[in-house]
């Protein structure tokens, strides 16, 4: 053998062992080289009558993450260059059997006729959970970071070497349909109560474990490949069947709203494959898998959520010419909800934190939060009594700014106020050392004023969490106009430490997130004030592809919150600036009917105690006019929410807010959930392709106004018939 990512050897039993160990990757991953070296394993296997079996692991920390998606998105391109040489049969026929070699190489593997043990330790994703699937045997280690499970549904993808036939025939169909959409890693002790494994065992004894089983005379036929085998749910046609795939079609429906074509196509391929032996069975799973791998949801999501998210998490934007930095000690000043979550992210990283408010009580409040975050852990069985006292001691509270003197970093989180904030930059200034970086984490103010009050503008940066802070993936980091590199590198160093998603913006109002998120927001008040129902507004968000509707939103971050932006916009900016019946209708709901959203249990929502919100009654008595639901077109609706933001997206790239098109959408995915199946506010656009996107967004602006109007460079970008990616590609090259 000729093996390039594994090692081979055959123990005095006559069991082999095949360490999966690539060099020069922190991660195993599936690629061509370890496909071939697959088989050679096999190979080896069935022809030595020495060989009893084989025993597969990791030489690394991890088993693998599964499939290299950049060489799922290469066959994309591959089966384009083919189609325009020798036509779309050719190009598709060979586009399907190269998306199917993992399947075939997994299926040689249970089907050779000696039995194949996994033994799994840490990471085992995706793919790789495929191939153990495929085995004839399963052992997990019983470390806590070992986690198996099949998450590519959350990249546009199914799972499509397998996945979805071996689980639906080790478990409940039910269950299997849950586990295949939701696409969660699941700890060792569950996969095996779930039956997706055969037994948990410490890390050291693992191998052992599964080299015993082959020892005992494990058997290497699949429960499937049994001639009398029944799957755990019984027929498709049965009794039994029909109280399954009905419930089944209609959940996928609430949700998805048929935006996600990869969850249909789980539900089609269990569906079908139950029906089948499980060679033909596998070759129906190919087949949508192939028409998946084409579809532009799934190009997308690939493109935002694993590729450019991997690039950003690992630094894409930090200057190289600045030394990595290694932020010990954080001062958070302001223990208010958003300083108590920086504390809390911070100490959970292993840093020490001064949580500093203006009385200890009030900061020792704010440690209280990182008390209960950390009890809700033990509660849930995902942390222990000792890590949450070990957190809270990294947890300082103070009064003092003195204390801050020690610190690599500090980060206000006080009062969006500018004032307030130029009080503490000169407070906390007057303690810390000259090349410490001061972060500011507001939502909306402009980093470059507020630097006005700082004695060091380059040593000034944004940091902008997102609420709640522990539950909120992305973090904006904003250069203003003096911020210089060291800051910049700081900031996301610290972000990296955090293991939160970084995108880094220049200053403006709002920066990029919450400038989409206002319109979003507006347009949702926009809809309420021109007489469309309310329950119609919150449909449409759903419905296009947003977490919530605008309305339940607007409750969320906070009614009055809201009616202050406005007002400070107005005051800032002038009349013109601002919408008069936007900031009635929130004048009403705030001052007159004192409903400031989710907070005090009263907005555009109800909140009852023990029961799910509901629209309040009220909303249809602020309507001048009631539009008859008939006459809505919901269509319409569905566009007005998306493209208002998609807009907004396009108008920071040509003000030069945004710089690079990977931060936009990975933005506007994890910071205000925009539409994931659309890759996120750029990729919509250029998926869309920009002609069709600007007749569409003129179209909508003749009806509705001047907020649909399309900026220059995306007027520009249409005419030449450019791409946002595309631009930024020959920017980069230039």
């Amino acid at each position: 053998m000729n093996l390039t990512n594994f090692s081979f050897e055959v123990d005095s039993d006559g069991i082999a062992l095949a360490t999966w160990d690539m060099p020069g990757r922190s991660m195993n991953v599936f690629t061509e080289g370890v496909m071939s070296d697959l088989h050679q394993v096999i190979d080896a296997v069935v022809a030595d009558p020495v060989v009893k079996g084989c025993v597969i692991t990791s030489g690394k920390d991890n088993f693998s993450g599964g499939a290299d998606l950049t060489m799922l998105q290469g066959l994309g391109q591959a089966y384009e260059t083919l189609k325009a040489e020798k036509g779309e049969e050719e190009a598709m026929r060979h586009f399907f059997e190269e998306s199917r070699k993992l399947t075939l190489v997994f299926r040689k593997l249970e089907t050779c006729g000696k039995p194949f043990a996994a033994a799994v330790n840490g990471i085992c994703l995706g793919g790789a959970f495929e191939l153990s699937l495929s085995c004839h045997h399963r052992v997990l280690s019983d470390d806590p970071k070992t986690r198996v499970g099949l998450p590519e549904i959350k990249v546009g993808l199914f799972p499509g070497a397998g996945g979805t036939q071996r689980v639906p025939r080790l478990m409940q169909t039910g269950d299997a349909l849950q586990m295949l959409f939701k696409g969660e890693q699941i700890r060792p002790l569950m996969a095996k109560n779930m039956g997706l494994v055969h037994e948990v065992a410490p890390k050291d004894e693992i191998v052992e474990k599964a080299k015993a089983w082959i020892r005992a005379g494990g058997s290497p036929v699949a429960p499937w490949d049994q001639p009398k085998f029944k799957a755990p749910s019984g027929k498709v046609y049965s009794p039994a069947g029909m109280m399954i795939w009905p419930p089944a079609n209609a959940i996928y429906r609430r949700e998805t709203h048929d935006n996600y074509p990869a969850a249909k196509a789980i539900l089609a391929s269990v569906y079908e494959g139950l029906q089948l032996p499980m060679d033909l069975a596998l070759r129906v799973e190919s087949r949508y898998f192939a028409k998946i791998l084409r579809s532009k949801e799934a190009a997308a999501m690939i493109r935002t959520l694993f590729i450019s998210m991997g690039e950003l998490n690992k630094g894409a934007r930090r200057p190289k010419e600045i030394a990595k930095t290694s932020v010990k000690r954080v001062g958070v000043v302001g223990a208010g909800f958003m300083g108590a979550g920086v504390a809390y992210v911070s100490a959970n990283a292993g840093m020490e934190v001064i949580l500093l408010d203006q009385s200890t009580d009030a900061a020792e409040k704010g440690k209280a939060y990182a008390h209960k975050l950390v009890t809700d852990q033990i509660n849930k069985g995902r942390a222990k009594t000792a890590d949450r006292e070990a957190l809270l001691a990294r947890i300082t509270t103070s009064a003092d700014y003195a204390d801050l003197s020690s610190c690599d970093l500090v980060i206000e989180a006080v009062f969006e106020d500018p004032k307030v904030k130029a009080e503490v930059i000169a407070k906390v200034e007057a303690v810390i050392g000259e090349n410490v970086i001061f972060a500011s984490n507001t939502s909306t103010l402009p980093i470059s004023g507020l630097a006005k009050a700082s004695r060091r503008a380059g040593n000034f940066v944004g940091i902008h969490f997102f609420s709640p802070v522990e539950k909120m993936m992305l973090v904006e980091i904003i250069k203003g106009e003096e911020t210089g590199d060291a800051a910049l590198a700081t900031a996301l160093d610290y972000v990296r430490a955090i293991k939160k998603t970084p995108i880094v913006v220049n200053d403006s109002r709002g920066f990029f997130a919450n400038r989409c998120v206002g319109a979003y927001l507006y347009e949702g008040h926009k809809m309420l004030i021109e007489g469309i129902p309310a329950a119609m507004i919150e449909n449409a968000g759903r419905q296009a592809g947003m977490p919530v509707g605008p309305l339940s939103l607007t409750d969320e971050v906070a009614v009055d919150l809201a009616l202050k932006i406005v007002k400070a916009t107005e005051a800032q900016l002038g009349a013109e600036a601002i919408d008069p019946a936007q900031k009635a209708l929130l004048t009403t709901l705030v001052e007159g009917e004192g409903r400031l959203g989710r907070k005090n249990r009263k907005g555009f929502y109800d909140y009852p105690d023990g029961a799910s919100k509901k629209l309040w009654p009220g909303l249809s008595e602020l309507q001048a006019t009631r539009i008859d639901p008939d006459d809505v077109d919901f269509t319409e609706l569905k566009q007005r929410l998306l493209v208002v933001q998609a807009l907004e997206a396009a108008r920071t790239v040509g003000e030069g807010v945004i710089t690079d098109p990977r931060e936009a959408d990975v933005g506007s995915i994890l910071g205000f959930g925009f539409a994931p199946f659309t890759g996120g506010a750029l990729s919509y656009i250029d998926f869309m392709g920009a002609k069709a996107f600007v007749a569409l967004a003129q179209g909508l602006e003749a009806r509705h106004g001047a907020r649909f109007a399309v900026p220059e460079n995306l007027l520009r970008m249409a005419e030449a018939g450019g791409t946002f990616y595309g631009e930024a590609a020959a920017k980069k090259a230039a």
